[in-house]
């Protein structure tokens, strides 16, 4: 029976009512079309001709029982809208569809296959004291396979290629963008048919299931990317699907969004219990470990528009879903890509929040680039684009990102950004690395950016893997291997948002373009020096507060990264200055240096002299820069 709940929409499970469904008398088909004059089925199990559904007592429900109807099998929903004008539509709940350009849905038992990851669902969690180092990757074109017609890797074949690379490189998460049905390539899966259906282009939801398994079981956790916001225009799918607009707007001015579909009318109780239930539906038979949630910006404001004013039954949705989906989840992760300046993203629902647990900083990511093309002369004039983020940080839970978005559609691949000729790219792409990696916030790098791509991504080719083959590039796949292998060993990179976790060493280095910084807090701690300048900088000193003992984990211009600094080189000291430690270094242009300092032990001297009494420490520990 149709619960109350969906017509409210506060309803999480339609997808178990509506859809396809065995049951003792054969399969028993429901759809919700309350403005249809009637609907016919027509499917394998009919010999594709009419079999009529029975309106219901529940409002806009039709349903049919056919003992005919056996897994595997086609069907479609015949929807009249009068006596002689019909469409065919997919089912909106059905959990497979055909490859694309067919449309037909699909009937399949999700019980066939029997997860084995029992360990890490009970252990997972939001991360927020954890490293979080996120692969985002376009399933299709991550690698092609040279043995199917369309070079595509079935999702439980990319397991036996993608586990080992993500475990050699350290990636401590994977993120597919949309793997619901969708049906033109190049919307990348951005434009829905399909909300309850895994892309046929890469098997069958099984297979996807295996694949999620196989990840657990190698301790990666899968995130998945959502698009709640809009739907495609296909004929076939949720356009005017009871011959009225039931999912989408009937006005043109909110209906269609800029990219040219509909947007859903989340007015509508029915369409936002369609919505919650396919994402808690990702979450609960694919054991999903998150959702990566699109456009945001366009549920808070009318068309993402400020100036346009709060889209109030978009901000209803988010909360509803959001407070709903951690009920039942608790330990599945909600992520925001939003390009608003709305504030509470990441706050709780209950304290006015929209109850995501991480939001994509995206003004970090366009400061930083921005600062990376600028030619090294005008460096100086920008260069508190890279201290503006800490300003801002402590307001949400950013995760720091440079997604498929920032490789697509001319605007170059990370490293093509980097100013200047091919060679001092990779010095500046090292540097910019470090940089992020040792910054608060979680991380998301885009496929491709780890080898130093400098093709912008396609959809249709598989990534530059031949360029490993030049040393300038294997060198840098090197380095973010161990960059990556540190990050996700180091205890003092991961509580990202505690307020003692981040310092300032030397903020203010304009002319030199010096930066350096502290991650962790109590008596040892991780420091970053940074030259982004294209000039070679000897006697940069740092005072630090205590007597210190320190070790160079990385520097990014070590001669096995495709730099010029040999690893036996002197290129740091730190001395004993009455009770403090001075820190000299010699930096070579674009480069950064990554170490970690204890607190030394006493002098024997120290420890036996009486103690004077010192007054509580009313704030963070200082550490001064000397400029010289």
């Amino acid at each position: 029976m149709l619960k109350k709940e969906f017509y409210d929409g506060q309803c999480f499970d339609a997808y178990q009512y509506f859809g396809a469904h065995k049951t003792k008398g054969g399969y028993v088909f429901r759809t919700y079309a309350p403005k249809a004059k009637k609907i016919a089925i027509i499917g394998d199990f009919t010999s594709w001709q009419e079999a009529y559904m029975e309106r219901e007592k529940e409002y806009g429900v039709f349903s049919l029982t056919l003992k005919e109807a056996e897994v595997f099998q086609l069907y479609k929903y015949r929807i009249y809208s009068t006596d002689t004008e019909w469409v065919e539509h997919c089912d909106p709940y059905g959990f497979q569809m055909e490859l694309r350009p067919a449309c037909c849905s699909i009937i399949t038992d999700l019980d066939t296959y029997k997860f084995s990851d029992n360990k890490w669902m009970q252990s997972r969690n939001d991360c927020m004291k954890q490293p979080m180092n996120i692969y985002e990757m376009h399933l299709g074109s991550w690698r092609r396979n040279p043995n199917d017609e369309n070079e595509w890797y079935r999702y439980d074949e990319i397991a036996d290629l993608l586990i080992p690379y993500l475990l050699e490189n350290h990636y401590t998460h994977v993120e597919f963008m949309p793997l619901a049905e969708y049906p033109f390539d190049g919307s990348w899966g951005y434009q829905n048919t399909g909300f309850f259906a895994p892309t046929s282009r890469y098997g069958t939801p099984q297979q996807l299931m295996q694949l999620v398994d196989q990840l657990h079981q190698a301790s990666i956790g899968a995130i998945l990317d959502m698009v709640p916001v809009h739907f495609a225009i296909d004929s076939y799918g949720l356009k005017q699907y009871d011959g009225t607009e039931l999912y989408e707007y009937p006005h043109r001015d909110i209906g269609r969004s800029e990219w040219g579909s509909f947007n859903f009318n989340l007015s509508k109780g029915e369409v936002r219990s369609f919505l919650q239930s396919s994402a808690n539906y990702w979450l609960e038979e694919y054991h999903f470990d998150g959702l990566r949630i699109d456009a945001v910006s366009r549920l808070i404001y009318w068309q993402g528009d400020e100036k346009r004013g709060q889209n109030g039954p978009g901000l209803i949705f988010i909360r509803d879903m959001n407070t709903g989906l951690k009920k039942l989840h608790p330990s599945a992760m909600l992520i925001a890509e939003d390009s608003s300046v709305c504030k509470g993203v990441t706050a709780p629902c209950e304290q006015g929040g929209l109850g995501y647990d991480y939001k994509w900083d995206l003004g970090w990511m366009h400061d930083t680039l921005t600062f990376f093309k600028t030619p090294p002369e005008y460096r100086s004039r920008d260069y508190h684009k890279l201290t503006f983020s800490m300003q801002y940080f402590q307001y949400e839970k950013f995760l720091l990102m440079f997604s498929h978005d920032e490789n697509v559609h001319g605007k170059a691949t990370i490293l093509q950004k980097m100013y200047g000729d091919y060679d001092i790219k990779f010095p500046q792409a090292r540097a910019l690395y470090l940089y992020m990696m040792a910054h608060p916030g979680k991380k998301l790098n885009f496929m491709g950016n780890e080898i130093g791509q400098l093709r912008e991504w396609s959809e249709t080719e598989e990534q530059d893997w031949k360029l490993l083959k030049y040393p300038i590039h294997d060198s840098f796949h090197r380095y973010m291997i161990d960059l990556n292998r540190l990050y996700q060993e180091s205890g003092e990179l991961h509580d990202d948002y505690a307020p003692d976790n981040f310092r300032w060493l030397d903020c203010h280095q304009e002319e030199r373009c010096i930066y350096s910084f502290e991650r962790g807090s109590g008596d040892q701690f991780f420091a970053v020096v940074l030259n982004l300048s294209n000039q070679h900088h000897t006697g940069y000193s740092l005072v630090l507060d205590q007597l210190y003992e320190g070790q160079l984990l990385l520097h990014s211009d070590w001669e096995k990264y495709g730099g010029q600094t040999n690893e036996t080189q002197s290129v740091w000291s730190l001395a004993a200055e009455k009770m403090a430690s001075r820190l000299t270094l010699e930096i070579p242009p674009y480069s950064g240096m990554l170490f970690r300092f204890h607190k030394a032990a006493q002098p024997e001297q120290t420890k036996n002299q009486p103690q004077q009494k010192k007054k509580p420490a009313t704030g963070s520990r200082k550490r001064k820069a000397a400029k010289k």
